[in-house]
């Protein structure tokens, strides 16, 4: 059912169940929301997409408060942004002043509706909030100061991450925002996945930053730092220095980060190739010996952590195998440094993922080898601009340059471990071969690529019909993984990434990135896949390289030691 209603005194057609705001996105007309999430139930909590029911006379919630047939709304009149600056006044009478030494200072949601309405003094004053921060969790930073009580971050952990590890806790003038019994994060069942960060519209939430730690490698002329970075980096960087979403700025990254003073850099897409030689034998091997099915990836620590606390008896089911930053940094320490001469103890391995729970990956216990982290310090792709920033570094300026080799020749399906099934993907590109002793004829899968939450299919290799399933954001992931419990057999391969779009849509992200962004940053690495003529795993020369010479086998007894794991339950405080 359509009709019209009239906003600002011109008429504008609605549908049956669709909000006011709804409406007015519709037709271009911006009102200012700091609870509202997009596909979530709305609250109307925080007020500041109110607007004038001229019928009623009401302020109204716009984000709540369905549309009907004969409203007349004004969006912006005088009562109503005066309404809003109010709103914004009082949220600020108790908040932090320091805008100056904030992470998302110039990115705040808070600070733009203050510089939109014109606020520039402080005509309401109010008791500050002393809150301490919480710095339990290996991940993530939460600074309750700076919380307005949007409710964001409690909506993206229990709707889309499945998670709920921060709710409301008390009413009214004493509400918060906390965790299970009012604890640090590293006791909840946080997965340190980060969509948390992505949707606060403040400094309450941040990722936890290891700056000072990698200058001090920098400077130490003992040490010598190597520098990966995941395969979606150089295509979501852009938004953060200024340039066109999803443009892949590979040989810039590489140039940067010599000059900031690596003396190393590789790409961990090269680091992919090797997970795919080691994943793909050993689903063969879960197939033919009949051991533990469907097998699930282990790329992504976010999930990782959920299945080790809420699916703990799915744990047999995940690959043994470590992630691409693991690998990378294992091998960097172990064949790498025989190579050079190096000693591995004074290597300091920097990774640039896209995630923020990669920083809780690092520090694993598991994640150790002889008493040597396999990585040491994780930026994000947000620290990273920062980081070259505080060196100086112009990227408008700058000259392409190629990574380090051995480990820094990659395949175009490595590339693809950014986007949600690209691993999926590659796997079945060498599982293929491996099977039949042929390649693909078609090398791309169309089944497992784009944004669907869940995909699944049936992929016909030889005499075997392999079923496969790829799920990005873990409340999806929840729904397979029960249908799993409950005994489903037909599906064999299982990718699982925590963010939604996989790696692209990372915690670790340009904050404020939209959906037209994160559909650009797949597109561009589904276009390298298409352009480039390495388009496997198995053909990579630098990974047969480091079989023949040091490896020997996938699943032998060496890289079996460097790059596979376990893991085990978590208790969850409830």
């Amino acid at each position: 059912m359509n009709y019209t209603i009239n906003i600002n005194n011109k008429e504008c057609s609605a549908e049956q169940g669709e909000t006011i705001l709804d409406v007015l996105k519709r037709n271009g007309i911006k009102v200012p929301t700091l609870c509202h999430l997009k596909e979530s139930m709305p609250t109307g909590a925080c007020r500041m997409c109110i607007v004038e029911d001229m019928k009623s006379g009401k302020l109204i919630t716009s984000c709540s408060f369905p549309a009907a047939p004969g409203m007349e709304i004004k969006t912006h009149s005088q009562r109503v942004v005066e309404a809003r600056k109010t709103i914004i006044e009082l949220l600020l009478s108790n908040h932090p002043d320091d805008c100056l030494y904030c992470v998302r200072d110039k990115n705040c949601e808070l600070q733009n509706l203050s510089e939109e309405h014109h606020v520039r003094e402080r005509r309401i004053r109010g008791k500050k909030n002393k809150e301490k921060l919480d710095l339990s969790s290996a991940s993530i930073v939460r600074d309750p100061e700076k919380c307005i009580l949007c409710g964001r971050c409690v909506t993206i952990c229990e709707e889309v991450m499945g998670v709920s590890c921060i709710d409301f806790i008390n009413r009214g003038n004493k509400a918060f925002i906390g965790t299970s019994f009012n604890q640090g994060l590293n006791t909840s069942s946080c997965i340190n996945c980060g969509q948390c960060i992505m949707v606060c519209p403040t400094g309450a939430l941040t990722e936890k930053n290891h700056f000072a730690e990698i200058q001090s490698a920098i400077n130490d002329q003992n040490k010598t730092v190597v520098v990966q970075y995941a395969p979606s980096i150089s295509v979501s960087m852009s938004e953060e220095i200024g340039l066109e979403p999803g443009m892949d700025n590979n040989g810039i990254l590489n140039a940067a980060l010599r000059k900031v003073g690596f003396d190393f850099i590789f790409d961990s897409s090269f680091a992919a190739d090797l997970t795919i030689m080691e994943e793909s034998a050993e689903l063969i091997r879960r197939i033919t010996n009949e051991e533990t099915l469907p097998m699930i990836t282990s790329c992504c620590p976010g999930w990782v952590k959920y299945a080790e606390e809420f699916y703990s008896d799915l744990i047999p089911n995940l690959s043994t195998c470590k992630s691409p930053q693991q690998m990378m940094g294992a091998v960097v320490k172990t064949y790498f440094a025989e190579k050079q001469g190096i000693n591995p103890e004074d290597i300091y391995m920097v990774a640039i993922m896209p995630c923020t729970a990669k920083k809780f990956e690092a520090q694993r216990e598991e994640m150790v080898h002889k008493g040597i982290s396999d990585v040491d310090a994780v930026l994000t792709t947000r620290e990273l601009t920062k980081f070259l920033k505080l060196y100086g570094v112009d990227m408008f300026n700058i000259d392409p340059e190629v990574t380090d080799s051995p480990l820094g020749f990659r395949s175009s399906a490595g590339k693809m471990f950014g986007a949600s099934g690209g691993v999926m993907e590659a796997a079945i590109r060498t599982a293929h071969f491996k099977l039949t002793g042929k390649e693909l004829v078609n090398f791309t899968i169309p089944q497992v690529r784009g944004f669907e939450k869940r995909k699944e299919t049936q992929i016909k290799i030889s005499d075997l019909e392999l079923g496969v399933a790829v799920v990005n954001g873990m409340a999806n992931a929840k729904v397979l993984l029960d249908e799993i419990r409950a005994g489903r057999k037909d599906i064999q391969f299982i990718e699982i990434m925590a963010c939604p779009g996989g790696c692209i849509g990372g915690g670790g992200q340009h904050i404020g990135t939209d959906d037209k962004q994160l559909a650009q940053r797949m597109k561009t690495l589904y276009d390298i896949d298409k352009k480039e003529t390495l388009k496997v795993s198995h053909k990579n020369p630098e990974i047969i390289e480091l079989y023949q010479n040091f490896l020997g086998e996938p699943l032998g007894h060496k890289s079996h030691e460097l790059l596979h794991t376990h893991y085990q339950k978590r208790d969850v405080m409830i």
